[in-house]
């Protein structure tokens, strides 16, 4: 018997608490409405917070409540990370109630929604986009914010992002041996990101490129090819002299002086 005491402590405690939510749910009062969704809330219990903010939200509309509420049912949102909502209703919150103190954390947060949504690098990026967008929106409208340093080291963590899909694109032309668009993208890459963290590996898979194409090319445009992939390993050369990789830039060098006959693997036009 003394096993099962605990287990009706339990049941007792359950069937009460059930009992006051529905206390609560049937009741007419307002504030009491109110501040039972707040302790929800707080615990936090969002499965029982949120159905009463809702109708609080109804309940409250032209009293001074009502802009509590709403932060309140916003941040529920959050609080069960369902961020799109969440970014939407925060976002909301700050452009109703522009003057409250809140305003500025619901700013933030509704960038911050997005922040959390973004994915992997090679996903679509829309919602990365949109939190540098809102991050930095966020910061001029609150220049002299204490958030500042997070939104700056929110973007870079989201630029990186951005900068290893634009990577990863251009590589891909060089994978599938596609070595005139390869260049041309990673070239891009680099004028998009001048000072990209994979900036030595990029000017190398130019060189790799122009080598490739020279070397693969049909007579008629090989020496132009060549003097490319000349050009193209001494921006590598003077860019990163003690470079790892220079061995291998030298002999696909060699390859690219005149009177040197490299092996080809296919033809390019």
């Amino acid at each position: 018997m003394r096993r099962l005491f605990p287990f009706f402590l339990l049941a007792a405690a359950l069937l009460a608490s059930c009992s006051e939510y529905s206390k609560v749910v049937k009741s007419t009062d307002v504030p009491y409405k109110y501040r039972m969704a707040v302790q929800y809330f707080e615990k936090p219990d969002y499965d029982r917070a949120m159905p009463l903010f809702e109708e609080l939200l109804s309940l409250t509309r032209g009293d001074t409540l009502f802009e509590r509420v709403s932060y309140y049912h916003a941040k529920g949102y959050f609080g069960m990370k369902d961020y799109l909502m969440a970014s939407y209703y925060l976002g909301n919150f700050a452009k109703t109630f522009r003057n409250s103190p809140l305003a500025e954390e619901c700013n933030f947060l509704s960038a911050y929604c997005h922040y959390k949504e973004s994915p992997e690098h090679e996903l679509d990026q829309q919602d990365t986009r949109t939190a540098i967008d809102k991050l930095e929106l966020f910061m001029v409208r609150y220049p002299e914010s204490l958030l500042k340093d997070s939104c700056l080291t929110l973007i870079d963590e989201l630029r990186l992002k951005l900068e290893q899909k634009d990577y990863a694109g251009a590589q891909q032309y060089l994978r599938l041996r596609q070595y005139r668009p390869a260049s041309e993208a990673l070239r891009d890459f680099l004028r998009v990101w001048p000072n990209s963290r994979f900036r030595e590996e990029a000017l190398f898979s130019i060189l790799q490129a122009d080598h490739d194409l020279a070397v693969n090319s049909v007579e008629a445009k090989k020496a132009e090819r060549m003097e490319a992939g000349i050009r193209s390993f001494n921006t590598f050369a003077d860019a990163f002299p003690n470079s790892t990789r220079m061995p291998q830039a030298k002999a696909m060098l060699k390859d690219l002086q005149p009177g040197q006959n490299p092996s080809t693997s296919q033809s390019n036009p």
